[in-house]
């Protein structure tokens, strides 16, 4: 409960605190205000007014405890206040030892829901549905469901895949652990990564077409092909089987260029419950590239940028490095214009495009 209100009152401002004490370990994204000894704070919690003062005493031990709805609410506000202000962490398998690598790197991607250049319609329904499944834990109960969510994103390379899982990472503050399937053997070596993975966190398969070659179904019962190796079989109880409930919270996501060559098995719901097509960019999306990039909202050569995006297959990707190329906003978008009209030259024509 101590730690709980040390949480909480480091993000309350008062005038009646003269000293705070200030620290940051690797686990916060920020530094870590809390009260110093002696010192009192005037708030009002849940339309109570209370005043907190921080005294350090020797006491005796005690084994009594007693805890209201007022002391359990704020241990929950402590708790997100926590969530919050944590560091996300990048995981990667250690090759051959099934084992998630201790040594862990904070993701210092800055990629957020409000810089990625997305269809903002499209955004708008993955937040909502990001916001369901965190508030979701009753509902998944009740109809007696896994906590987890499955998330498939396919399209052309450079069109944005790895920075949406970044946005969602730290939208959701979540831990990614990225998944290479070609360091993973065996069945059970797959099993016991799942089983080590905390709840709360993201499990990021890339490139699921082309990682490695999945047995097929019908080839699982051909003993020659290897003992226990890793089938698709395995793959699929691992991401719905009885060894998915094991953990809480949890997000998969699952990137291809090639959604077609998948296993159906792969996308039904349950496993992929949201396909997402990044397709190539549309006059929006510039026009959020633009902002972002250039600072502009408006400009002469947006109209006939807009004509050739919509004729010409180009990623977002693409797009913003021509707009990197230069500081000056009118040579920035001439030198996309050319560009454009150079691709369009070369005959590169979207037939086709799919949000």
């Amino acid at each position: 409960m101590f730690d709980a209100a040390e949480v909480y009152l480091g993000t309350i401002t008062s005038s009646s605190v003269q000293r705070v004490r200030v620290g940051k370990d690797e686990n916060a994204k920020s530094l870590v205000v809390t009260l110093d000894r002696n010192e009192e704070m005037v708030d009002v919690f849940e339309n109570i007014q209370m005043n907190w003062n921080l005294v350090c005493t020797q006491v005796e031990p005690s084994n009594c405890r007693n805890q209201n709805m007022s002391d359990l609410n704020a241990t929950l506000r402590a708790k997100s206040i926590r969530d919050e202000c944590k560091t996300v962490k990048l995981r990667t398998v250690i090759a051959y030892r099934s084992c998630w690598d201790p040594n862990a790197v904070n993701l210092n991607h800055p990629m957020t829901f409000k810089t990625l250049a997305m269809d903002s319609e499209l955004k708008k329904e993955l937040m909502e549905d990001l916001n369901n499944f965190l508030n979701g834990k009753e509902y998944y109960k009740r109809i007696g469901k896994a906590w987890k969510r499955g998330y498939l994103l396919y399209g052309p390379p450079g069109t944005g895949k790895s920075s949406l899982i970044a946005a969602m990472a730290n939208y959701l503050n979540f831990d990614i652990y990225d998944l290479d399937l070609s360091e993973v053997r065996y069945n059970t070596e797959l099993r016991l990564l799942l089983l080590s993975m905390p709840s709360r966190s993201i499990l990021v398969i890339e490139d699921i077409d082309c990682s490695i070659k999945l047995e097929n179904r019908e080839n699982e019962n051909d003993r020659n092909t290897g003992n226990n190796k890793m089938t698709l079989s395995g793959l699929l109880n691992f991401i719905d089987g009885l060894w998915s409930c094991c953990g809480d919270e949890r997000v998969i996501i699952f990137t291809t260029n090639y959604k077609e060559q998948l296993d159906p098995a792969l996308l039904r719901p349950g496993r992929m419950d949201v396909h997402i097509c990044m397709s190539y960019c549309t006059p929006s999306v510039f026009k959020h590239l633009a902002l972002n990039h250039l600072g502009l909202c408006h400009h002469g050569l947006f109209q006939q940028i807009d004509r050739l995006i919509e004729d010409v297959k180009v990623t977002p990707a693409e797009v913003a490095g021509e707009l990197m190329r230069n500081k000056d906003t009118d040579a920035s978008l001439q030198g996309l214009l050319n560009f454009l009209q150079n691709k369009m030259n070369e005959g590169d024509k979207v037939t086709s495009n799919n949000i």
